[in-house]
């Protein structure tokens, strides 16, 4: 009986660690695309946004 709550008990730590495992890779990777994209959406030459001086409003 032993030996099956051993086998559960590691399954369950093993199934922990690379779930955590795959969080420690995707996190970042999403935190740097969004770097990147506000970067990126930060550098674009709007028209819109452009203020236009000596024009009547």
């Amino acid at each position: 009986m032993g030996s099956k709550i051993a086998k559960a008990a590691f399954l369950v730590t093993a199934m922990l660690f690379f779930a955590i495992l795959a969080l420690d890779i995707a996190i970042p990777t999403l935190v740097l695309c969004t770097m990147a994209l506000s970067t990126w959406l930060v550098s674009l030459d709007l028209p819109v946004a452009r203020k236009h001086g000596g024009e009547a409003a």
